[in-house]
Order: structure tokens, then sequence, then C-alpha cells
């Protein structure tokens, strides 16, 4: 019996490596504004979990929201754009 094992060509991929791609770098780079408003808004919202959220606590929260619409937009503005890639 003949074995086809040996004819197949190599099909895995070249080993990984563990470290990100200069592509993806870049693209973290691009959406840091994004993660760093989505950030802030977790954190204004953590601390109204143990309780009751105040007229301040509404207003950082409604602000942190806000910055992370505006950061979206501006992201995809700019991946529409062809500016980040």
């Amino acid at each position: 019996m003949k074995s086809i094992a040996a004819l197949q060509a190599v099909v895995t991929a070249t080993p990984f490596d563990g470290e990100p791609s200069d592509a993806e770098l870049d693209a973290i780079e691009d959406e840091m504004p994004l993660i760093l408003a989505e950030v802030d808004l977790l954190d204004a919202q953590i601390m109204t979990i143990d309780r009751p959220a105040t007229e301040l606590d509404t207003r950082r929260i409604r602000r942190a929201r806000n910055r992370v619409v505006a950061a979206r937009r501006d992201l995809t503005n700019r991946l529409g754009s062809g500016e980040a890639a």
C-alpha cells in the first residue's frame, strides 16, 4: 500500500511567534482614542455600581458616552476616507 502523506504539500502555517504584526499594532494605534474613551465610560459606570448615581455621576457618564460616540465617529470617518490603514 502506498502512503500519500509524503506526496502532499505542507499546509501548516508558519509558527506563531506570539507578537503582533506591524499592521495589528497600527490598527491598535488607530483605535486607541476609542479604546481610551470606552475605558473612561467604564470607569464612570463602575463608580456608580454600589451607590445611587448622583447628578455629578450622571453628567460624568453622559460626557463619557458622548466622548465614545465622538471617538467612534472620528475613527469611522478616518477609516472611510482612507487616512488610517
